[in-house]
This record gives C-alpha cells, structure tokens and sequence, in this order.
C-alpha cells in the first residue's frame, strides 16, 4: 500500500510496490473505473478482449456515426411502438 499526492496537473505517481506487484512499466495502459464509490485500476495487456473487441464492428456499419445512432433511435420507436410504450 502507498500513498500518492495529485499534481498540479493532476497525475499521480504509482507507488514503487504497487507497480512491481502489479508489474505496471513505463508507457503500460491503465483501465481506471469506478464502483460503489471506489476508484479501481487495471493495468491493460496488450492482448485484453476490449483492444479485440474494439475494432468488431468495423466495416459492418455504413454511413457515418450520426447515421448509425438514428437508426438505433429509429429501431427504439418501432419497438416502443410495438410494446405501447
């Protein structure tokens, strides 16, 4: 356990134990989330499922990012429509 001071930039330093433990080397990616008011980090391997995951949908949706959210919206109101919601 460590305890680190924010910046006036707002980096912090991982103290030395925990990056040996969590074996955290310079230029590594870490995954901060939060979770019933706790912050929890995660450093990322290179080979995690969201880096594999990120690039599935590639080439299956056409047109521009606007396109493709309108016609979720779209799908929304024929399914609200469908429920009588």
């Amino acid at each position: 356990m460590g305890i680190a001071k924010v910046n006036r930039n707002y980096q912090v330093t991982i103290p030395k134990d925990i990056r040996k433990i969590e074996g955290i080397e310079i230029g590594d990616t870490i995954l901060f989330a939060i979770e019933d008011e706790k912050i929890h980090f995660l450093k990322m391997e290179k080979n995690e499922v969201i880096k594999k995951a990120a690039g599935a949908w590639k080439n299956k949706i056409k047109g521009s990012s606007v396109d493709y959210v309108k016609g979720l919206r779209k799908d929304w109101e024929v399914r609200a429509k469908r429920l009588g919601i």
